[in-house]
């Protein structure tokens, strides 16, 4: 029996807010007790139930091998803990920060911060993460953290980022204040002016995706995964920027993976134009095609209603003309499902995100 893989990204969020929740299982489907059940993320609380009751009912089990947090926030970790509570989970991986204040405290420069204190402020503006390790522990879960090296015994799965040295150099950044304030209804009327009015033409020859300034830190601290089943690859990004994706790629060549097996790509952070730009693009897909030559998928998980910021058309059309067909979770009510060798009983086909002539500058 030739070993199987499918993927399904389920849409996550309403309005403006955007998340991650991925099942995947790869094996031999026709025996349970030979595949592997995993879960990248699991969206909000909602997300988490929907997580639990696909897995139930397309993967027959309630068996889950790994659980993968990719970073703390809200919009990927907190339906995670559904699926902790609910189904039978053999292993978790996430990051503890807390664990690494030794490393935090000697870059700060101000000596009177404490390991106890830096610890604090971090535990604070990471109550989701936190809540899964402490049901993990609960329910005797062992817990791994996902730095680059870190792989699952099926020799399928493998961590290509954070480096451990590089995930201690972002904690510094990390969000660790109050949220901002909501902008003014004179606010909220001129950013949403300028979107309407800032367009700009493209064309698959004429690319306007600019490099990015850069993204948070806990989104550069993002798990990126790959999946290798029968000779093929899935690129798992969740919300990484350049930086964090350069390390994974760094691995991928150090280990002459052929980026042409890659299959299926995760657009990174629900498509924004602060994650990806020509320079990582052109690495990581090859460059601008010459003809309209689409090889693999590139998946974007964002909200019906996440559009411009959650797409960015710019983005979709620099993956789209790297020789990607572009889907997107924003198209379907149930989920996005991607397979080799599996059965498809039961799905029916959805169209691909079509090239963007007019896109937001």
């Amino acid at each position: 029996m030739p070993v199987q893989y499918q993927v399904d990204f389920l849409p996550v969020g309403d309005g403006v807010r955007s998340g991650d929740a991925i099942a995947l299982r790869f094996g031999d489907f026709s025996d349970l007790t030979k595949q592997f059940v995993v879960v990248i993320d699991g969206g909000f609380k909602d997300s988490g139930q929907k997580l639990v009751d696909h897995i139930k009912k397309h993967y027959g089990t309630t068996v889950v091998d790994l659980v993968v947090s990719t970073h703390p926030d809200a919009d990927h970790s907190s339906g995670l803990e559904v699926v902790l509570e609910q189904l039978k989970v053999l292993e978790l991986w996430m990051h503890k920060p807390w664990e690494h204040t030794e490393d935090i405290a000697k870059m700060f420069k101000d000596g009177r911060v404490t390991d106890d204190s830096v610890a604090e402020g971090i535990r604070k503006s990471l109550d989701n993460v936190r809540c899964l390790e402490t049901i993990a522990t609960k329910k005797n879960i062992p817990i791994t953290e996902p730095f680059q090296g870190v792989h699952h015994p099926s020799n399928c799965l493998f961590v290509l980022g954070p480096t451990e040295d590089y995930y201690c150099s972002l904690l510094p950044d990390f969000r660790c204040t109050p949220a901002p304030k909501a902008l003014s209804l004179y606010e909220a009327f001129v950013l949403g002016a300028k979107t309407v009015v800032a367009k700009v033409a493209e064309a698959m020859h004429i690319e306007t995706l600019a490099e990015p300034e850069g993204t948070h830190a806990e989104n550069n601290s993002s798990v990126i995964l790959l999946l290798a089943v029968d000779g093929k690859y899935v690129l798992f990004t969740a919300d990484a920027g350049v930086h964090g994706l350069e390390i994974a790629l760094a691995r991928l060549e150090a280990a002459k993976v052929d980026f042409s097996k890659i299959e299926i790509v995760q657009v990174p952070h629900h498509g924004s134009r602060r994650n990806v730009g020509p320079t990582v693009l052109n690495r990581l897909l090859g460059p601008i095609q010459t003809a309209d030559s689409r090889k693999r998928v590139a998946v974007v998980s964002a909200s019906k209603d996440g559009a411009p910021k959650h797409p960015s058309k710019q983005v979709l059309n620099a993956f789209r003309r790297r020789g990607a067909h572009v889907w997107g979770t924003m198209e379907v009510n149930g989920s996005l499902m991607f397979n080799h060798n599996a059965p498809r009983d039961g799905w029916s086909s959805v169209s691909h995100l079509p090239f963007y002539d007019e896109v937001d500058d």
